[in-house]
């Protein structure tokens, strides 16, 4: 068992939230622990004039923390789960995840108006494809702007850039004591989530078994079962973030049963491959790997490739 530990992370305060919290939680577990955590700056950090969709490339908030890993610098990583491409690097491996938070989108409006009431033509910011299109499919008078920056330059820009709404994750709201400015939890009937939205990713090298075996005790098998369900759907689509794709998960109260909602959009929201899928809790892979390939079949194909061949262009 080892003395200490380093965890990498960005530099964001809900990247060092999170990774507090791990460190916390890993203290609490193993008595003696010294943790240390090192912020890391990624592509996408340093990007920030530009949406994540003409950026390109996957994994641009974990890449240059998984260099880190691979070199032996840090001992284990700390990543929003979303943030992961649905390919990984050899030899790195999803060793742990947490119990998963609130995995919705909320709204929030300068006059705590809800989405269904907000002004026709009303401009929202957002820089994820994801959310705009399904933004545009629900609402198609809407307006979209770009959005970058961590949540205090958002909702600053809420008032700054005379937007009427913002669109955030619920989960970091809610982590960084902030839930007070949300006006409404938007239903996933409307805008479904991003794969492994709300839930944490503790990233270490596969063969490291004293670590692995510290970080085992943060997982939570519920949790880890909708979220890897929700990854082989993406991993399959081959998708990143210039791609509309959203998938969630639940495993049902009882313990057995999975059920997985996926989709794939246009841009402008104007086609939506949208479907759900139920099996049992142990078959996550399977269900979103079957999914996948049923939206592929329904034309998703058709979307994704389009896209990632202007992606390519750009």
């Amino acid at each position: 068992m080892k003395s200490s530990l380093t965890i990498g992370t960005r530099g964001s305060k809900l990247a060092l939230w999170q990774a507090e919290w791990v460190k916390s939680e890993l203290v609490r577990h193993h008595s003696g622990l010294s943790v240390a955590i090192e912020v890391i700056k990624t592509t996408g950090d340093k990007i920030l004039d530009v949406p994540l969709a003409k950026v390109g490339g996957k994994g641009l908030f974990v890449k240059e923390i998984e260099e880190a890993l691979i070199e032996g610098r840090i001992d284990l990583a700390v990543h929003s789960m979303k943030d992961m491409p649905g390919e990984m690097p050899e030899g790195l491996w999803i060793s742990s995840i947490p119990l998963r938070e609130t995995p919705y989108d909320v709204l929030i409006t300068k006059n705590g108006c809800p989405v269904e009431d907000l002004r026709n033509g009303a401009v929202i910011g957002t820089s994820s494809l994801r959310r705009a299109s399904q933004l545009l499919h629900f609402r198609p008078d809407f307006q979209i702007t770009g959005l970058r920056g961590n949540l205090d330059t958002r909702i600053k820009k809420l008032e700054s850039e005379n937007l009427d709404a913002i669109i955030l994750a619920a989960a970091g709201m809610k982590r960084l004591g902030m839930a007070a400015r949300v006006t409404q939890e938007i239903a996933p009937d409307i805008i479904l989530p991003a794969v492994g939205q709300g839930a944490l990713c503790i990233e270490t090298r596969r063969t490291d078994n004293p670590v692995n075996e510290m970080v085992s005790t943060l997982h939570h098998e519920d949790s880890a079962r909708a979220v890897l369900c929700e990854r082989a759907f993406l991993k399959l689509l081959q998708g990143g973030c210039q791609v509309p794709i959203a998938a969630f998960a639940t495993v049902s109260d009882d313990g057995n049963g999975l059920s997985l909602t996926g989709l794939v959009a246009e841009i402008d929201g104007s086609i939506i491959y949208k479907d759900n899928i139920t099996g049992t809790a142990d078959e996550g892979v399977f269900l979103g790997e079957r999914l996948a390939r049923r939206l592929i079949k329904r034309g998703a194909a058709a979307i994704i490739n389009r896209l990632l061949e202007q992606a390519s262009k750009q």
